[in-house]
C-alpha cells in the first residue's frame, strides 16, 4: 500500500499571504508520511505567521516521534499573543500514517476530517482531551488503519463556511455539503490524483464565494491509500559495455511503465532489445521532441531535456509548457515510486565549452530531480549506478 496526498489552498481575496499552512513530508528510512493543516486567526501575514509557525512545529514534533498530544499543548502555549485580541489562536489537523495503512489524526478547530472507505462516508468517533491551559479548546484524537482507495480529507473552515449567508447556500457549503462533494468526486473519477481533489474542492469553494472570489483563506488536504504506480527511467549508457544486455533485460521486464532519457542509451535497448526506434522530427519547444519504441512509455533526449525537467519541477510552474520536458514530468509525476538507473559512462559531447555552462553532468541533475520529487512532491525515488 502506498498513502498518496494531495494539497490545494487559495489566499483571501484582497490579501497577500495566505492565512493556511500545509506541510507534508516522506521519510524515506521510516516509510513514514506527516501532514499537518493549519488555519491562523484572521487573514493575511498574521494569519500566515501563526499557520506557520503552527505546522512547523508539529511537523517537527511528528517527525521525531514525539507524543502529539504534549506537543499541541506546547504549540498552543507557544503562539504569540495577537494585541488587538489578546488571543494567540491557530487551529490545526494533523495527521501521521505508515505505508501499512496505520493513521494517527488529532485535530483542534478544523472542521472534522471525512473518511471515505468502501463507498460510504463513515463517521469517526474521537478520543477527546480538554487543553489543560486553554478554556475551550480540545484536542480530538483517532486511530484508523486504512485499506486501499481508502480517502481522508482534511479542509479549513473557508471550505465549509464558503458562501455563507448566500442566497444559494444560507449556512455555506457545510460539512454534509462536503461529504457530497467528496462522495461525488470519487464515485465519477475512482482513479483520481489526490491534487485533482483538493483543487476541486478549493475550486468549488471559491465558486460558492461572493464575486466567486475566496471571502476567506480556502485548503484542503487528501490522504489516498493506493496501489503504488511505479516508473522506471534509463538515462545514459551503462559502464561496461559487456552488461548492455543485462541491462536492457532489466528494463524489458520492469513492472511498471518505462522511459528513456538519451539518444545513446536508448539506441543501446533497441539494438539489445531487437526493437525500432521512431524519431519524431518535430521540435518539442527548444528540446527535441519525444521519440516513440516498443516497450517504453516515453523516450526523450538526454542531458538538455533532463536539466530542464529539473529547472521546470524547482519552479512548479510548468503547466502551459509543450515540451519533452514537459511530457516527461507528467510521466514522472503519474507515478509514486520512481527508480532512475543511471549509466556511469560519460559522454564527452557534455564537456563541449560551447554548451551551456547551466548543463551539468547526468548524475547530478538525476540526484538534483531526485530530491525534488522527493521533497517537494512527495514521491518515493531511488537511483541506481550501472
Amino acid at each position: 500500500m502506498f498513502i498518496k496526498i494531495g494539497k490545494s489552498s487559495l489566499k483571501k481575496d484582497n490579501q497577500n499571504a495566505c492565512g493556511d499552512c500545509i506541510l507534508t513530508k516522506r521519510y524515506k528510512d521510516s516509510d513514514k508520511i506527516t501532514a499537518v493543516l493549519s488555519d491562523g486567526l484572521g487573514s493575511g501575514i498574521k494569519a500566515n505567521i501563526l499557520s506557520t509557525m503552527t505546522s512547523v512545529m508539529l511537523s517537527g514534533f511528528a517527525e521525531n516521534n514525539a507524543d502529539l498530544v504534549k506537543s499541541a499543548e506546547i504549540v498552543m502555549n507557544s503562539l504569540p499573543v495577537c494585541k488587538v485580541r489578546n488571543i494567540s489562536y491557530s487551529t490545526f489537523s494533523v495527521v501521521v500514517a505508515d505505508n501499512e495503512g496505520n493513521v494517527n489524526i488529532i485535530e483542534e478547530g478544523n472542521p472534522d476530517f471525512i473518511y471515505y472507505t468502501k463507498g460510504n462516508i463513515v463517521e469517526q468517533t474521537p478520543e477527546i482531551i480538554d487543553s489543560k491551559n486553554h478554556k475551550d479548546r480540545h484536542l480530538k484524537i483517532y486511530n484508523l488503519t486504512l485499506e486501499e482507495n481508502d480517502v481522508l480529507v482534511f479542509v479549513s473552515d473557508g471550505v465549509t463556511q464558503a458562501g455563507l449567508a448566500s442566497e444559494q447556500l444560507r449556512d455555506g457549503i457545510t460539512r454534509d455539503g462536503l461529504k457530497r462533494i467528496v462522495k461525488e468526486y470519487i464515485e465519477k473519477t475512482p482513479d483520481f490524483n489526490p491534487d485533482d481533489l483538493a483543487r476541486h474542492i478549493t475550486n468549488i469553494a471559491k465558486y460558492v464565494s461572493g464575486d466567486h472570489k475566496p471571502q476567506d483563506d480556502i485548503s484542503a488536504l487528501i490522504l489516498k491509500a493506493a496501489t503504488p504506480k511505479k516508473a522506471l527511467i534509463y538515462t545514459g549508457p551503462p559502464y561496461n559495455s559487456d552488461k548492455d544486455f543485462e541491462w536492457a533485460r532489466i528494463f524489458d521486464e520492469f513492472e511498471g511503465k518505462k522511459g528513456v532519457a538519451g539518444g545513446t542509451t536508448a539506441g543501446i535497448l533497441a539494438r539489445e532489445l531487437n526493437r525500432e526506434i521512431y524519431i519524431n522530427q518535430n521540435s518539442g519547444g527548444s528540446l527535441p521532441a519525444v521519440s516513440f519504441m516498443e516497450g517504453a512509455d516515453i523516450v526523450t533526449e538526454g542531458i538538455l531535456t533532463l536539466t530542464r525537467v529539473s529547472e521546470y519541477l524547482s519552479d512548479g510552474d510548468f503547466e502551459d509548457k509543450k515540451d519533452a520536458a514537459k511530457d516527461l514530468i507528467d510521466f514522472l509525476l503519474d507515478a509514486d515510486c520512481i527508480d532512475f538507473v543511471v549509466g556511469a559512462k560519460v559522454n564527452s559531447a557534455h564537456y563541449d565549452p560551447n554548451l551551456p555552462i547551466e548543463i551539468e553532468l547526468r548524475r547530478d541533475v538525476v540526484k538534483k530531480i531526485s530530491k525534488t520529487l522527493k521533497d517537494k512532491y512527495l514521491k518515493k525515488v531511488a537511483i541506481q549506478y550501472m
